[in-house]
């Protein structure tokens, strides 16, 4: 009888331990998904950038930022209970409040509304667009290239190329499919140039095949994950549909999308970040008319383009630019925008460094163009050496179209 006594409260104990534990079930295994409400505001907002603000108007760009975080506030209140002791939970939330004074937004109101999924059932080849687009026109589809790089310059899918004088958030890709943004700012250890501190990428959700997912670099922060911390999404005929892979942790990114053929490497290249990116024809072209702001269509505005037809007078800048056009001739044999690029940004910034960029840019292009004799562009604004100069300079002094 004393042993009975003596193992009644120990029994007791593991049935009250299992009891607890089949109770916490529930909330252990709704994992904090603090990352996804963070993803799910900036592709809210991302559109509200400087240039997307005066397209709107202040009131009304107020106001959907408003909505964005009201929608931000309900999705971190439904994580409040798996999201329990997780200082980026708790770090959203008081920024949220922060946001909320700051903005003057109602606590009550419309919330941001999430992007309506396209209907239709998927089968066979749907999310794996080049099987599918062989299978429909009996040939690989037409493939473009854009890249933007250093200071930064910009090859369109047209296969123009610009050197800009942009500052603040641009977008560079808008269409049913793709949203990709660029920030630049002024460089701090340059007089006049700019560098390319972050980008956005916004893959939206398309039928069954993939939910919308947000993938951010920052300079020195070139994450091999999107932000929701998941590396792959979606899996059809044994190919995953968006990966995120990388060679070098922290500095470069390679990201797939199979369902839209598309390939883009973001790099962190001497003192700019960079992209590249490879999609068909008809991922590019599919956009609504009121989407004309496309770097990688157009290229920059008229306004922000270095100007070159009126050079100034400056011999001070010649054995600058000797030393420049020496170092980029070393690394860059061929004459063309690739070479060009890294004079400019050598004789702009005046960081060795800054020729990285145009190196690993011309890289990319070569792994990303399949005819090879398109890799190498010649420059109409540099066609002879005397423009070159003028294009350095220009630069120098910061001079833009109209000057």
């Amino acid at each position: 009888m004393e042993i009975r006594v003596t193992l009644l409260p120990w029994k007791h104990c593991i049935q009250l331990t299992l009891l607890l534990v089949q109770l916490s079930l529930p909330e252990a295994g709704a994992s904090c998904r603090i990352l996804r409400c963070n993803s799910e505001f900036v592709a809210a907002t991302v559109h509200l950038s400087s240039s997307g603000a005066e397209a709107l108007g202040k009131d009304s760009a107020n106001s959907a930022y408003c909505s964005a975080l009201r929608s931000y506030s309900m999705c971190t209140k439904r994580m409040a209970r798996p999201c329990r002791g997780d200082l980026a939970y708790h770090s959203a939330v008081q920024g949220i409040e922060d946001l909320l004074i700051q903005h003057r937004c109602p606590r009550a109101g419309p919330t941001a509304q999430p992007r309506p999924q396209a209907q239709g059932t998927v089968s066979g080849d749907t999310c794996l667009y080049e099987k599918n687009h062989f299978r429909r026109e009996g040939q690989m589809p037409e493939y473009l290239y854009c890249s933007i790089f250093g200071d930064p310059h910009i090859r369109t899918f047209n296969n123009d190329f610009q050197t800009c004088a942009v500052s603040g958030a641009w977008p560079l890709i808008d269409n049913d499919y793709l949203y990709v943004q660029v920030t630049s700012l002024p460089a701090k250890d340059g007089m006049f140039s700019t560098v390319i501190t972050k980008i956005t990428v916004i893959f939206k959700s398309w039928r069954q095949c993939t939910d919308q997912q947000l993938y951010q670099a920052e300079l020195d922060n070139v994450p091999a994950a999107f932000a929701d911390g998941s590396v792959w999404s979606a899996e059809r005929r044994g190919v995953r549909i968006l990966t995120v892979r990388t060679d070098s942790p922290g500095w470069h990114a390679e990201i797939q999308a199979a369902y839209i053929g598309t390939l883009m490497v973001i790099r962190h290249s001497g003192r700019s970040l960079s992209l590249s990116i490879r999609s068909p024809r008809g991922i590019v072209e599919a956009f609504d008319p009121d989407h004309d702001l496309q770097l990688c269509m157009w290229g920059c505005p008229a306004s922000q383009r270095v100007n070159t037809l009126h050079p100034p007078a400056l011999d001070s800048l010649a054995a600058a630019a000797i030393r420049a056009e020496a170092h980029c001739a070393a690394l860059l044999p061929t004459q063309d925008i690739y070479y060009h690029a890294c004079v400019f940004d050598l004789i702009s910034s005046g960081d060795l460094n800054s020729s990285r960029a145009a190196v690993s840019a011309l890289q990319d292009a070569r792994n990303m163009i399949s005819n090879r004799q398109g890799v190498h562009l010649l420059p109409v604004a540099a066609a002879g050496q005397t423009q070159l100069k003028i294009l350095l300079l220009l630069g120098m002094l910061g001079i833009q179209g109209g000057a």
